[in-house]
């Protein structure tokens, strides 16, 4: 199908997007990877009037540590991620994402804080934000804000950007040597969407006990969720299959899921809680624990 008319911006610098952002209002929309915001063009369910295109704005490709936290800018690739060793070597639920988000033609052009901004009921990034803890930094007339995932993440295809502002950044704190994580992820085949989806973040005190936890599931509500009273069961005690078990069906019990082509309602509340069992003893192995 054809998009509906639109007129096309493309700035140079932040500033002049952040001028059309303001003009257009909710009129205009920002493009950056597209892979979402075109084919619903394509299809009439996104009729913006306005294109932002910022792929031309230096300094948002950036990928870096600062602050404890990593910092990756909004025209960061998911393959930028993907390829990137530092990041396969130390932010483990992070690179598992970058690997299996879409196929390889999407990801060269899919961007994390596009993926973030869209806030897909499917999306994988926005799972991962939520059980890492990330951080957006939002640009706009007034300045630019930072806000915790989840007062970012509204609801389905909703965020909290507001007219004339963009996301410009998104922070993922860096994990110790005590901190791993992984992500689960159930699909029909490559390229579709997640049956059902779950990323998860461990932190061991030095007494081998949890720390901290972050539990995300995703494909099985209206939007992306966090488990947290499976976090709370976690947070302190010795990991064992039987704590495990434990959070993994709080996951179950917060899926509200739609039945569809590819499971029933019921099929993928039992996945989520699977899947955050899965991702958990991933995460631990990594961290050299073995549960029993």
């Amino acid at each position: 199908m054809i998009p509906a008319a639109f007129e096309y911006k493309r700035p140079m610098s932040l500033e002049e997007a952040l001028s059309h952002l303001a003009q257009y209002g909710t009129d205009a929309r920002v493009l950056a990877g597209g892979q979402s915001l075109i084919p619903a063009m394509r299809y009439r369910l996104a009729q913006p009037a306005v294109l932002v295109d910022i792929n031309k704005l230096p300094n948002l490709g950036y990928m870096k540590e600062e602050n404890g936290m990593l910092c990756l800018g909004a025209l960061v690739r998911d393959t930028d991620v993907e390829f990137s060793p530092e990041i396969r070597s130390r932010y483990h639920l992070i690179s598992d994402v970058s690997m299996v988000v879409a196929d390889p033609i999407v990801r060269f052009r899919a961007t994390v804080v596009g993926s973030l901004c869209h806030n897909d009921p499917s999306g994988d990034w926005a799972a991962a934000a939520i059980a890492a803890r990330a951080q957006m930094v939002i640009q706009g007339p007034g300045g630019a804000r930072v806000e915790p995932i989840d007062q970012f993440l509204v609801d389905s295809f909703a965020t909290s950007i507001g007219e004339g502002e963009m996301a410009v950044e998104v922070r993922f704190p860096v994990p110790n040597t005590l901190t791993s994580g992984a992500y689960e992820k159930i699909e029909r085949k490559v390229g579709d969407y997640a049956t059902a989806a779950a990323a998860v973040q461990i932190e061991l005190n030095p007494d081998g006990t949890i720390k901290e936890a972050g539990i995300g599931i995703t494909a099985v509500a209206h939007m992306p969720l966090r488990v947290e009273e499976g976090e709370k069961i976690l947070r302190g005690q010795k990991p064992t299959l039987e704590l495990i078990r434990a959070a993994a069906e709080e996951a179950r019990k917060i899926a509200d899921p739609n039945p569809d082509a590819r499971g029933s309602a019921e099929y993928k509340k039992d996945m989520a809680r699977v899947l955050v069992g899965r991702g958990l003893i991933k995460a631990l192995k990594r961290l050299n624990v073995v549960v029993a």
